[in-house]
């Protein structure tokens, strides 16, 4: 590996395998690494995530099967220091979306737990961006007002969400409790649970008219069957397939302006590469939904 291709020591940058790292200013894409695991609450070892999807990225072809997202340019940022308590993280998770954000390029976070969002989301309101819904794809809704007393547990990240008068619509849901049912009422969340999309295999649906013309979509790894990713600490069967959800992802792109996406809670599995690759080529597979949807 050429020591000139990596954003930090271990963080090897995005595609690096194919192409010179542009300088900031050149790339449309800026991945934002944020190895952030503190609340995990079963399996561990997302902190691992986003240099395992940077490193298989290597392998991946430019040429994604419709287009070469790779030509618009794509910067990968140093990770963001996640040591101290939970509020220093969030505030530094922020400033870094902010920055980049405020250059006017588009934000791509990879996690960590999926506490890592409420971080990014405050970046892009900082940054004066406050006219966005979140889509989400996830086996939870993490609705909760705390978890284990943790405000910002991976478990609450949506409730910080909408409490910031967000709307959401959440995609593959599948495991929940009564609270964040009826957080879900009281907030006006949207929703299309996994026990509708996966056995009528819908891949196409119609975002309510007044939901924001731009939208910032997360997606949590264990939104996906464990089928497809089992390298996720908190897997549940009845998922989402592969191209089912990029399918949705596609079908919120053709409706609304996408201004920005992460992927939340890949753990990796060691000597299991397949899947460390797939979360690799899921990413690249966004951006070129992006691209294409312009």
């Amino acid at each position: 590996m050429d020591y000139d291709q990596l954003a930090a020591p271990g963080y090897p940058v995005f595609l690096g395998s194919e192409f010179r790292h542009p300088a900031p200013e050149d790339a449309r894409f800026h991945i934002l690494p944020v190895p952030w695991e503190a609340s995990v609450s079963y399996g561990g070892g997302t902190a691992q995530g986003p240099a395992a999807i940077l490193q298989a990225s290597w392998q991946l072809e430019t040429w994604d099967g419709h287009g070469n997202p790779s030509v618009e340019g794509i910067h990968t940022h140093p990770p963001v220091d996640c040591t101290g308590d939970a509020e220093t993280v969030v505030e530094r998770i922020a400033a870094a979306t902010r920055t980049i954000v405020a250059a006017g390029k588009f934000p791509i976070a990879l996690g960590g737990e999926h506490s890592v969002t409420y971080g990014v989301i405050k970046g892009l309101l900082e940054a004066g961006m406050d006219n966005f819904g979140v889509v989400q794809i996830d086996a939870h809704a993490d609705l909760r007002e705390a978890y284990e007393g943790n405000p910002y547990s991976h478990a609450s990240v949506m409730k910080r969400i909408v409490d910031c008068d967000i709307p959401l619509f959440q995609l593959g849901v599948r495991a929940f409790c009564e609270e964040e049912q009826r957080t879900r009422e009281q907030c006006g969340v949207h929703y299309l649970d996994a026990e509708e999309l996966v056995p009528d295999g819908i891949t196409d649906f119609t975002l309510p008219d007044d939901f924001p013309e731009q939208v910032f979509f997360t997606v949590d790894i264990d939104g996906l069957d464990p089928s497809v990713f089992p390298s996720t600490g908190t897997p549940v069967p009845g998922g989402l397939g592969w191209y089912q959800t990029l399918s949705l992802f596609a079908s919120v792109a053709r409706q609304r302006r996408v201004i920005g996406f992460d992927v939340m809670e890949f753990a990796p599995i060691p000597h299991f590469h397949a899947y460390e690759f797939s979360a690799a080529l899921l990413v690249y597979k966004l951006m070129g939904t992006v691209v294409s949807s312009v």
